[in-house]
Parts: structure tokens; sequence; C-alpha cells
């Protein structure tokens, strides 16, 4: 309304920044068309006028239909009709008033949620929801929790129902019926087909050695694996290779290590023993 423009210039406010900080987002402003004829007949001088007109101007004009009046309405009247023209105490286009008469306040809080926001001292304030939106608010609340749960049970009855009719497919129903001798047919219970995984994880498996690779390829015969080819020279244990004419393989058995020693080691043990020899002699 007009007062709130002309406390927030008094009090040098950035009235669209407030109302933006305190109602956190973007909010398009609105002024009524008596608004702003009571801005144009102030008693004050006409340099401290033409501010606060050009601030009303740079909002959207509400059109309220009493322009064609002489005298503009009060500001109670004219909001009264632009927020609840039917008397339903419901704010259909869901307006923020930002009003400085407390008459204007006392009539917003008997509307359904309207929001009231004013300056006190200075400093702009978004007064406490009314209680009649309180119980608006708490009514709404308590229909969507008993739809939530009116939604869980239906969905859980749907899900018992599909259950058995997948267990109703699962087993054919069994004819019983007497025939010539008397005897009882009774058709085959479907097995339930248990699906597991077709093949096993290839980064778990333990990777084939190359020689069982070359069989499955057809490069070596698999009667070969684990087997030496033979070798034309055999070592005997003093560490001499000796040729191996008849190219005879060595058993595949496991033979026992046999310790060298080296021949530096043992013609110094020999001659240690000669000297002792000679020296008991």
């Amino acid at each position: 309304d007009a007062q709130m423009i002309q406390d927030t210039s008094r009090f040098k406010m950035d009235l669209l920044g407030g109302l933006e900080r305190v109602l956190h987002g973007k909010i398009k402003p609105m002024i009524t068309q008596c608004s702003i004829r009571h801005l144009y007949t102030l008693a004050v001088p006409q340099s401290e006028k033409d501010p606060l007109i050009m601030l009303a101007k740079n909002m959207e004009r509400r059109r309220c239909n009493h322009h064609e009046l002489e005298n503009p309405l009060s500001t109670l009247e004219c909001l009264s009709n632009v927020i609840d023209p039917k008397r339903s105490a419901t704010n259909k286009n869901r307006y923020v008033v930002a009003s400085q008469e407390e008459k204007v306040r006392r009539f917003c809080r008997g509307v359904r949620g309207v929001p009231l926001v004013y300056v006190k001292r200075s400093v702009m304030v978004l007064e406490p929801m009314a209680e009649s939106t309180i119980g608006i608010k708490e009514s709404i609340e308590r229909d969507k929790f008993r739809t939530g749960l009116r939604g869980r049970l239906g969905k859980r009855k749907r899900e018992e129902g599909d259950e058995k009719e997948l267990t109703n497919e699962g087993q054919e129903s069994t004819d019983i019926g007497a025939g010539d001798g008397g005897e009882v047919k009774e058709t085959a219970v479907k097995k339930k087909k248990i699906r597991g995984p077709k093949a096993p994880n290839p980064l778990s498996v333990k990777k084939p050695k190359k020689d069982t690779v070359r069989a499955q390829e057809g490069d070596i015969e698999p009667s070969n694996f684990g087997t030496k080819e033979p070798e034309d020279h055999t070592k005997t244990a003093g560490g001499i290779i000796e040729p191996n004419p008849d190219n005879i393989q060595a058993p595949s058995g496991k033979r026992k290590r046999k310790r060298q020693h080296r021949p530096g080691k043992l013609a110094d043990l020999k001659d240690v023993l000669a000297g002792n020899e000679d020296s008991s002699c």
C-alpha cells in the first residue's frame, strides 16, 4: 500500500530487496490503482512526492476497477475487494500482503493463507501464521496422511493378490475324476524354474595354463603334459656333463639332491688332514 512505500522511503530501505529476503525468493510487486492515487494526494512537497510515485509506477499495477470513482477507496476497502472479492475467506490468487495499516492486517488474518509483511523500526517483519491458516494446514496434513495410509494398504492387498496368482499359475490344479475302473487322474505339478548363474564369473576363475590352451588349439598332444623333452646330455654328480648318445630319458620320479663340495675346499681339507698325520708321526 501507499503507507508501506512512504515508511520504507523514510527509513531509506530497499523495498523490493527486503521483500525478496524476507520471502526467500523472487517476487512480482503489485500495487492497486487506489494506492497510487493516495500517493498523488499526499500533503508533502513535490520533491518528496515524485520519488514515491516513480517507485510505485515501477511496480505492476493491479486493476481494482475503482479508478472510475471520483475519490479513491480506503486501503482496507480496496485490498479486501482484490484479495477476497466473494468473501469466501480464501486467498484464491495467493497474494502476499505488505501493509502498514493494522486494520488491513486484521482483515487479512481472517482470510486463510495470506502471508503478512510489515515494517517495524526500520526492520521488515514477516508476521506469524494466523490461527485460521494453521487450522487449514493441519487439516490438509491429516488428509495427506490418511491418503497415504489408504494407498499403502491398497498396495499391500494388490501385492498379496499378485503373489496368489503367481502361485496358482505355477501349480496346475489337480483333476480328480473317476474313470472306467475308478482310477484317479492327477496332472503333474509344474516345478518352478530356478534361475541361477549361467556361467562362473570369468574374473574369479583361475586362468588355464599355456599347455592346456595349446592342447585345446591342437598344437601339442595332451599326453605330453608335465613331461620334459629328452635331453641330449646328462649331468653327473661331480658336475661333469656327459653326452647322452642313446637319448635315454631320465625317470620321471623326483631324484634326491646330493650335496656337492667345491674342489678347492676338498683339496684344502686333504692337505690339513695330511699335515695332522705328519705331526702325529
